[in-house]
């Protein structure tokens, strides 16, 4: 998961640098999904040096890059339920979670919205579940089931977000992008393909899996767009025409994602992105 392991990078607008947070696989002791996580918590250090980029090392902070999101002009989208999780930094108060994030990504304003996906392991990363498609603007992943137990995971991050605005002043513009129309789980079929490895969670046929078309990544002209197929080849579409609609200046690319989903994430998840400019 090259968004969690790998590092952040941050520019001047010439430099680039990363930054190397602490990883533990989503939750060590407490509620992480695997056990042995060294050689994924050296990646970003191990990258960095690959292709010539000075890195900032984040020491004891534990973060993933899926947890995080930024507009580009001093705004952050955190989720309360992952960032103030018990197996990420339980000695830090949240105003010091929030000092940290102020310090390495020079940020000015961070968004805390409560909740992320229904039954998101990564105890609800926030690219799962609100992202920004420019600054001043963010798509919400949304259901208009009330019998669906996003609805009120997703009501109330609408309610928070209509309240805020961002570090510029600005109020948010807030599209709404549903969620797959019907749930995608774990088939007896997808058991079948899956290794099962020691000290791993498993998976259990019929299993509700975190599947959001938030969770897509911006070239630099096109937006790669989460598919899932089957019975929802309908809301496949339907997030291709709202995503087409709300970023003009892009190409969509529909990608059929639902073997990454299977894995634990999506688009975004497998993706990071390096800002152009010198690294040193």
């Amino acid at each position: 998961w090259a968004r969690d392991i790998g590092p952040t990078f941050v520019t001047s607008g010439s430099a680039v640098r990363g930054i190397d947070w602490r990883f533990n696989a989503w939750g060590g002791s407490v509620d992480g999904l695997y056990e042995d996580y060294a050689n994924d918590d050296a990646t970003a250090q191990v990258f960095c040096r690959a292709i010539g980029a000075d890195c900032y090392d984040a020491g004891d902070f534990v973060l993933e890059g899926g947890s995080i999101c930024s507009d580009g002009e001093g705004t952050l989208l955190v989720t309360e339920k992952c960032l103030l999780s018990a197996g990420r930094n339980p000695n830090l108060t949240k105003a010091q979670i929030e000092q940290k994030l102020k310090d390495y990504l020079a940020v000015k304003k961070i968004l805390w919205l409560p909740r992320g996906i229904y039954n998101d392991e990564t105890n609800e990363h926030v690219d799962n579940v609100c992202a920004f498609i420019r600054p001043g603007e963010v798509v919400l992943a949304w259901t208009d089931d009330q019998t669906d137990p996003q609805y009120e995971m997703s009501l109330a991050d609408y309610d928070y977000l209509s309240r805020e605005t961002d570090a510029r002043g600005r109020k948010l513009v807030i599209h709404k992008l549903p969620v797959p129309a019907h749930p995608v789980c774990v088939t007896e079929e997808d058991m079948a393909n899956l290794p099962a490895d020691i000290g791993e969670e498993t998976r259990t046929i019929g299993e509700r899996l975190a599947a959001s078309y938030v969770n897509f990544y911006f070239t630099n002209d096109a937006v790669l767009l989460p598919q899932f197929g089957g019975e929802n080849a309908a809301s496949d579409a339907h997030a291709v025409e709202i995503m087409r609609a709300l970023c003009p200046e892009r190409r969509i690319v529909p990608i059929d994602s639902r073997e990454i989903l299977l894995g634990g994430g999506n688009i975004h998840c497998v993706t990071q992105q390096i800002p152009k400019g010198a690294f040193k």
